[in-house]
C-alpha cells in the first residue's frame, strides 16, 4: 500500500541494522545464560567450601576447578 508507512524513517538499511543487531543480541544474551548456568554449579559449591573451612580462599579455588572440571568432562 504505502511502503514508506510500512519502513518508516529507517529506510531498508536501518531495519536490517536494526535486524542483525537484535540477532546479534539475542546471541550474547543466550551465550552469558550458557556460561551462567555452567559456572553457577562450581560457584555453590566453591561458596560453600569456602563458608565451611573458615574463608580459605585455596580451597574454594581448588572447589570450583574441581567442579568446573567435572561439568566440562560430563559434557
Amino acid at each position: 500500500m504505502f511502503p514508506e508507512l510500512l519502513i518508516g524513517s529507517y529506510g531498508v538499511t536501518g531495519l536490517l541494522v536494526l535486524f542483525l543487531l537484535l540477532v546479534i543480541g539475542i546471541i550474547v544474551i543466550i551465550f552469558v545464560a550458557k556460561v551462567a548456568f555452567f559456572v553457577l554449579p562450581a560457584a555453590v559449591i566453591a561458596l560453600v567450601v569456602w563458608w565451611l573451612t573458615g574463608g580459605n580462599e585455596v580451597y574454594a579455588g581448588i572447589a570450583f576447578l574441581v567442579i568446573a572440571v567435572i561439568s566440562l568432562a560430563k559434557r
